[in-house]
Parts: structure tokens; sequence; C-alpha cells
């Protein structure tokens, strides 16, 4: 039988990209597994879609901390008591700790909803339609203390149109997150990528695969 890693998600809200991943994760080859997810916020949708699948659903509210760091370390206690060993952020809407990143450095990924470097940081579309950028996109990348930075594992351009706003800007771009995340912990729980020396570094041979992740995702 084949070891399957071991995954904890962290969210705030609805979990659309949770569901993704936990859509991804039903499928007996995909080499993992959610056995942990954690909101930080009471009552959201994304804690009924992990119950509704059978996976464990905690709250660790943050403002019953009095500090970041206390909140990270009650978060990383139920993490490593569930014997996780990768971390996923699908919608966390809480800056990490240092000691949080460090202590998971190489094993935490994060979703953002832009073509980074560029538009780090919220209020995305707004400011990518501000912009008069004509290709947007998303990216999954390892987690670094500073805020969206960290070696890109994957991406996927969505076409910014004439007419978009904000809105509909949003939905194309959320369509390609829910195609690359699972894609992105798909290579991860593999060993297909891996942190090193500050980068993300693919096994040899992968290159093959690179168009299934660099391919624009198509208007809807």
């Amino acid at each position: 039988m084949v070891t399957r890693a071991r995954v904890g998600v962290l969210i705030s809200g609805r979990g659309s990209n949770l569901q993704a991943l936990i859509d991804a994760c039903a499928k007996p080859e995909f080499p993992a597994e959610i056995v942990c997810v954690i909101s930080n916020v009471p009552k959201v949708e994304g804690l009924a879609r992990a119950e509704r699948a059978g996976i464990p659903a905690h709250v660790i509210a943050h403002a019953s901390y009095p500090s970041r760091e206390l909140f990270d370390a009650a978060m990383d206690r139920l993490l490593r008591a569930a014997e996780v060993r990768f971390v996923c952020l699908a919608g966390f809407m809480r800056v990490l700790s240092v000691p949080f990143v460090e202590g998971w450095k190489g094993r935490l990924v994060n979703i953002h909803p832009s073509l980074l470097p560029s538009f780090r940081g919220l209020n995305v579309h707004r400011r990518v339609l501000e912009s008069g950028t004509r290709i947007s996109g998303c990216t999954v990348h390892f987690v670094a203390p500073e805020l969206d930075s960290g070696p890109i594992i994957a991406q996927a351009a969505v076409p910014v149109l004439p007419r978009d706003t904000e809105e509909t800007l949003a939905a194309r771009t959320l369509a390609a997150e829910h195609r690359l995340y699972p894609l992105a912990l798909r290579l991860l729980a593999a060993g297909l990528v891996r942190l090193e020396e500050n980068r993300a570094r693919f096994e040899d041979g992968f290159d093959g695969a690179a168009g299934e992740l660099f391919s624009p995702c198509p208007p809807n």
C-alpha cells in the first residue's frame, strides 16, 4: 500500500480551495490525505465541508490568544498531534509568526490569487483591474516569513477581459486555483518538488510536465 502524506489545512472562511483538495484526496491514487482542518473563525462553511468529508475539524479562535505567537503555538501543537507532514493555507486570513513559519519550513504552502511576485497582499483583483494588466492568475508557493513571498511551486494564468469586474475576475481566478492547488499538493506529497537553498527544486525529468503547471486557464 502506498503511504499517503498527512496534510493539515488552515482556513478562515468558506473553504472552496479546501473542497478542491478534499476532492483530489478522495482519489485512491492521490499521494496525500487531509487529516486535520483548523479554522481561526468559528462556524464557517469550510468547517462543515471538512465534517461532511469525515475530516477532524477544529476551531482555534485567534481572538482567544493574547499574542500571535501563542495562537500559532496552539495550531502547531494540534498539527503535530495529528502527525501532519504538510500544511496548506487555504484562505487563511492571518499573518503567521516567524517561529511557526520556520518550524514548518519546506512543508508549509499557500495559494495566492495573483501571479506572484506581482500584487502581493489584499484587494488583488481591484489592483489588477486598476493597473490595466491583461493577464492575471494564481500562485502556489512555499511560505516564507515575508507576506506572500517564498519560492514558487506552480502558477496558472487567467486572462483579464475588457468587461471584467472584481467579481468576474475573482471567479475566473478561483476556478484556476481549484485546478492548481491539488496539482501542487500532488507534486509536494509525491516528492517531486521540495524546498532547497530557498528555491523550489523539481526532480530530474519533471520538465515534461511543466506545461500542465503553467498552461493558461481558459476564460469561463
